[in-house]
C-alpha cells in the first residue's frame, strides 16, 4: 500500500560526466546536487538521478561512495525513517544478504542518510534508503 509518494532514485552509467552533467543541467533544467569526479547527483524533478563515471558501459562497474564500493547500475526508492526500518527488519528476517549493509552514509554531513543495497533474484542492485530530512535530498555540501 503506498503511503504518499515519494521521491525516486535511479543510478545509471555515463562513459563522460561532463558531457552528463552539460545534457542533464542545461537540456533538461535539473538542479545539480553533491558530486565527485566519479558521480554527479541530479534532481530531476523533484527525483534523485545520479551519473555515474564508469570506463565502459558494463553493470560490473562500481564507484567508490563514502567508503562503500556502491554499484554504478541501481535504483531503488526514498523511504520515510519507519518504513526503511522496517523494510530492513523484513530483509533480515527472509534471509536476504545484503549486498552493503545498512549503515548511516554521510554522517554529520547535507544528505545524511540510512541505507543499504541489496540484489534481486535477476542480480539488480537496489538501493532503500532514507533520510531524517527529506529537505536534504538533494543537499550539497
Amino acid at each position: 500500500m503506498v503511503r504518499g509518494m515519494r521521491p525516486f532514485h535511479l543510478a545509471f552509467p555515463v562513459n563522460n560526466l561532463p558531457k552528463a552533467e552539460a545534457f542533464y543541467r542545461d537540456v533538461l533544467g535539473c538542479g545539480v546536487g553533491r558530486k565527485s569526479d566519479k558521480w554527479i547527483d541530479f534532481d530531476l524533478w523533484g527525483h534523485q538521478v545520479v551519473a555515474h563515471l564508469v570506463d565502459n558501459m558494463s553493470d560490473a562497474q562500481r564507484n567508490p561512495v563514502d567508503g562503500d564500493q556502491v554499484p554504478a547500475f541501481h535504483f531503488g526508492v526514498v523511504l520515510s525513517l519507519e518504513d526503511w526500518e522496517a523494510l530492513v527488519d523484513r530483509l533480515r528476517e527472509h534471509g536476504t544478504e545484503f549486498l552493503i549493509e545498512p549503515r548511516v552514509r554521510f554522517e554529520g554531513q547535507p544528505g545524511e542518510q540510512r541505507t543499504c543495497f541489496v540484489k534481486d533474484p535477476a542480480g539488480n542492485a537496489l538501493e532503500f534508503k532514507a533520510l531524517r530530512d527529506l529537505g536534504q535530498l538533494f543537499a550539497v555540501d
